[in-house]
């Protein structure tokens, strides 16, 4: 095991020791950094524990689970310690199975017990670290959510006239509306929970269909193009994103298969 410990957007490395335990715990700094983005308050709290899927192509890396990535983007935007444990999905430990009787990741320990579902879990955070307030409105919390599903669809078809790429741009084109009229973010001004679920999933449709299908968003959906930019350039992403080679391997077999 290798042992680091991440404060949000601070991370620092203290020491590495391995063992054969199958998982890989981040830790922090021995004296919380003081700074006015996070305050005294978040850097002093105890980490929270969350197990992670691990990279298929890369030793001790961060692995391609867009749900994983939602609720670390989550714990970035709050400014929450916490500490991973990367899980070889392809190989679980008992360990991991023991807390997780699905096999499934993300799953994080809130008061000794572990809790699964990253819409569970970042609900759960938004009520134990109410700041900075992430909730999105209910009738927004739905804005974007047809696209990552339109996008599987149109990345796992095979026959080019069967429509699927036409319903991944109209819903593309709604999101885009939706921005143009209410952005820059899903909530206005501000980033929300909608917009920490949706981002990691345009991250994974820019990377796997432009590898297996040559594609990219069409120039006209500028909103659009403006928001992943905008997104995808925050320090709480570039800190939690994938590799690009592990969003090509994960998506691989649903692609060829």
């Amino acid at each position: 095991m290798i042992s680091l410990r991440f404060q949000p957007s601070t991370a620092g490395v203290l020491s590495a020791s391995v063992s054969g335990a199958g998982f890989i715990k981040r830790c922090g700094l021995t004296k919380p950094r003081r700074t006015g983005r996070f305050g005294t308050m978040a850097m002093a709290a105890a980490p929270l524990e969350i197990c992670v899927k691990a990279s298929i192509t890369t030793p001790n890396k961060l692995g391609d689970c867009p749900f994983c990535q939602r609720v670390l983007l989550t714990m970035e935007e709050k400014h929450v310690p916490y500490d991973m444990k990367m899980v070889d999905l392809s190989n679980k430990p008992e360990w991991f199975l023991k807390i997780s009787a699905e096999g499934k990741v993300p799953v994080v320990k809130f008061d000794e017990k572990w809790i699964p579902d990253s819409d569970v879990i970042t609900q759960s955070l938004e009520d134990k670290y109410p700041e900075p307030p992430l909730a999105t409105p209910p009738e927004k919390a739905s804005v974007g959510s047809k696209i990552f599903s339109t996008f599987i669809g149109f990345l796992k078809s095979k026959d080019p006239k069967d429509g699927t790429e036409q319903v991944l741009l109209d819903e593309l084109s709604t999101f885009n509306d939706f921005l143009k009229e209410n952005g820059p973010f899903i909530n206005g001004e501000k980033i929300s929970a909608a917009d920490l679920s949706l981002a990691p999933k345009l991250y994974h449709m820019k990377i796997a269909l432009g590898h297996f299908k040559n594609w990219s968003v069409p120039d006209s959906l500028s909103f659009l193009k403006s928001y992943m930019e905008n997104v995808f350039s925050r320090e709480s992403f570039k800190k939690t994103e994938a590799q690009t080679e592990d969003v090509i391997a994960g998506w691989r077999p649903k692609v060829m298969g």
